[in-house]
């Protein structure tokens, strides 16, 4: 019997210039006393983390500040802010202050900090044990200061797990941030490299969202069977194609002219959208491959990223593959397609719509905001592919979303067309 039903979550949104000065009562409402704050080095050199600290205390709530959260986190960076968290919490709420790193990394301390066990416990299987949480979490405030994750909308924290040189997850309905602040000005001094990965993030969420499999053509669940990624659906379109919108007209501009408010603003609120899509309808096959590409990285260095080893970029790792993905799933519902590439690029719409479309119109933008040449570009090689293959196999979550079963042969497929794209 196929599916009738689809699912929809989102968390409590505050959007505007100046929304972060209002985090004190935000906290207080959620019955905040006490109250972490989890960031990065970066973003507290920057001077995003004391405002936050600032408000919460003007409220009477007692913070502990960590901000020591890894860019792109692993598990050994996740266990150590687990470590800290144990010895310092518990807390009535935790508030994240940074991109999805930061967001992420305060995922799992709440997890950690609420529940028994260890953190591979809960990763998704087979990298990890794929346990759920038994016991309540606290409530988690995302204060995004990156435009592009939308882990501030999701049930999702994402890894690097280092001895199996993989990138993979933790997923459950008990991880979505309960209040998602968004403050455009946050982002201004976010550096055009950073702006560029994560844009590309973005537009993959709604891309991929809104091109995944309906929920109508899933099997039909029982009640406790439903999980977060139920398939494109009237809810998760309406925020996916808002999201296109919203980029077509401020992505190439943010990059090129980062204090430009507008173009900020509107990013930012894509960010927030996209991930209100995706985190209900599920991505697929970019992101798939992304999780091996990013994992199996030797030396490649992005520009606008304060890392102190290689690493490729969530929203690039997403992005390089995102062409050939979308030219070979065109066949499953090629009227998807040529909406998403007529609101990409709105004043090109006469264009004859085909195949090549939508990979031609995420090429040409690619290309404009300084975008790596495929994944050559990045250090890998056609004797990676096997390898990365076999990674991209293992995103059996991710991949049970895309509009059609996905085999290692169409894997094989779109990393050799992706080696080049221009």
């Amino acid at each position: 019997m196929s599916e009738t039903i689809f699912t929809y979550g989102s968390p409590h949104l505050k959007y505007g210039t100046g929304a972060v000065t209002e985090l004190g009562h935000d906290a207080t409402t959620l019955g905040a006393r006490t109250a972490a704050v989890v960031s990065d080095p970066g973003v507290a050199a920057a001077g995003l983390v004391a405002p936050v600290v600032e408000a919460l205390e003007g409220a009477g709530t007692r913070v502990d500040v960590f901000t020591d959260s890894h860019v792109e986190p692993t598990d050994a960076s996740l266990e150590e802010a687990t470590a800290w968290a144990r010895q310092h919490g518990p807390w009535d709420v935790i508030v994240a202050v940074g991109g999805g790193s930061s967001i992420d990394t305060a995922k799992a301390i709440n997890l950690m900090t609420t529940n028994d066990g260890e953190l591979m416990d809960y990763v998704n299987a087979p990298v990890g044990g794929g346990a759920n949480p038994t016991k309540p979490l606290v409530p988690l405030i995302a204060v995004p200061t990156t435009t592009g994750t939308g882990s501030e909308s999701t049930t999702i924290c994402v890894l690097d797990v280092l001895e199996q040189n993989v990138k993979t997850g933790i997923s459950h309905p008990a991880l979505r941030p309960r209040m998602a602040v968004i403050d455009p000005d946050l982002t201004m001094s976010q550096p055009a490299g950073v702006t560029a990965a994560s844009g590309m993030d973005i537009l993959c969420h709604a891309l991929e969202s809104y091109t995944a499999k309906p929920y109508t053509e899933f099997a039909r669940k029982k009640a406790d069977e439903r999980v977060p990624y139920c398939g494109a659906n009237p809810i998760s379109d309406m925020w996916s194609r808002e999201a296109v919108r919203l980029l077509a007209g401020s992505f190439r501009t943010a990059v090129e002219s980062g204090h430009d408010a507008e173009a900020r603003g509107a990013m930012a609120l894509a960010a927030t959208f996209a991930g209100m899509g995706f985190g209900n309808a599920g991505v697929h096959l970019p992101h798939a491959n992304a999780y091996p590409i990013a994992g199996m990285v030797r030396d490649f260095r992005p520009d606008g990223y304060d890392a102190d080893h290689a690493m490729v970029p969530h929203g690039m790792a997403v992005a390089l593959t995102a062409p050939a993905a979308f030219a070979l799933l065109y066949p499953a519902n090629p009227e998807r397609h040529h909406e998403m590439a007529a609101l990409l690029e709105p004043d090109t719409s006469t264009r004859d719509l085909g195949r090549d479309a939508l990979p031609d119109a995420l090429r040409r933008l690619m290309r404009d905001i300084g975008f790596p040449n495929g994944l050559a570009a990045v250090g890998y090689s056609e004797n990676d592919v096997a390898k990365l293959v076999e990674g991209t196999m293992k995103q059996q979550r991710l991949l049970a979303s895309a509009p059609v079963e996905i085999t290692e042969a169409d894997v094989e497929r779109v990393l050799r067309e992706s080696m080049t794209l221009w």
